[in-house]
């Protein structure tokens, strides 16, 4: 049992070429954008608590309902959406957000989200209204990566970037324009920044924990009741924590692509 193999970060073979950087100066406020709930959780937990525990505000964004999370075929998709944002929330306020409206839900149906245009014009709305300093997201060019909701879900956080600093995209939204300091991209394939989860990995892996409805599907837990089960994933967790770490001679870690200047 471990986490799904599209959480894996690269070791040192694969890391950038470039020197890699470590634990920006915290921001005021902080957005990660997800393709589903628990993505965020996974892509950036450790660091969003970090953050958040000194004194980042911390806001999510998630791109989907995730009415396709299950492999049961009988799942009632309505009340699945309804679970899945109260587990998504709980697991924001583990994290340190400090309010359901800090965690909106755009919404689109699991598994067939595009990188549109209507796309793009709610995920610029939503950069400008939360005005984050540093977003997070899906690195939309990882290789072989075969679930279109994170590829499109990572296009869609550089494009609604893009869309909104600059005030002529989407004048109608009737909201300043907000241009981010800094953009992390997780899941990246030559990773060149790292953050130290060191001290957070366990409200990470609790905040992972929160998602109950995902035990099967994504945490390869078959039996909630199983304590041994549940240490395994919790280990899979720390040991992935630590492969990031390695990049940067730091104990344990969330890695990054980084760009500035946006």
């Amino acid at each position: 049992m471990s986490v799904p193999d599209s959480y894996s970060v690269p070791t040192t073979a694969n890391a950038s070429t470039h020197p890699i950087s470590t634990d920006l100066p915290v921001p005021t406020r902080a957005l990660a954008i997800g393709a589903h709930p628990d993505d965020v959780e996974f892509g950036c937990g450790g660091t969003l608590a970090k953050w958040a525990s000194k004194g980042c505000e911390i806001f999510y964004l998630v791109l989907t309902d995730g009415s396709k999370g299950t492999w049961d075929p009988d799942v009632d998709q309505p009340t699945l959406v309804v679970t899945r944002q109260r587990e998504q929330r709980t697991a924001a306020q583990i994290l340190g957000c400090t309010s359901d409206a800090n965690v909106a839900f755009l919404g689109w149906i699991d598994g067939e989200l595009e990188a549109g245009l209507r796309q793009r014009w709610e995920v610029a709305y939503w950069i400008r209204r939360f005005a984050p300093q540093v977003v997070l997201g899906h690195d939309p060019w990882r290789r072989y990566r075969i679930h279109p909701d994170h590829r499109n879900a990572g296009f869609l956080t550089t494009d609604g970037i893009v869309a909104a600093r600059d005030p002529k995209f989407f004048p109608e939204q009737q909201i300043a324009p907000h241009r981010p300091e800094t953009l992390l991209l997780w899941e990246a394939d030559e990773p060149d920044h790292v953050e130290s989860i060191t001290d957070f990995i366990e409200l990470k892996t609790r905040a992972l924990l929160a998602h109950e409805s995902q035990y099967e599907t994504t945490l390869r837990v078959t039996d909630q009741n199983s304590t041994e089960q549940v240490k395994v994933f919790q280990s899979a967790v720390e040991t992935r924590g630590q492969q990031a770490g390695r990049l940067a001679n730091i104990a344990v870690g969330e890695a990054f692509k980084r760009l500035d200047r946006l």
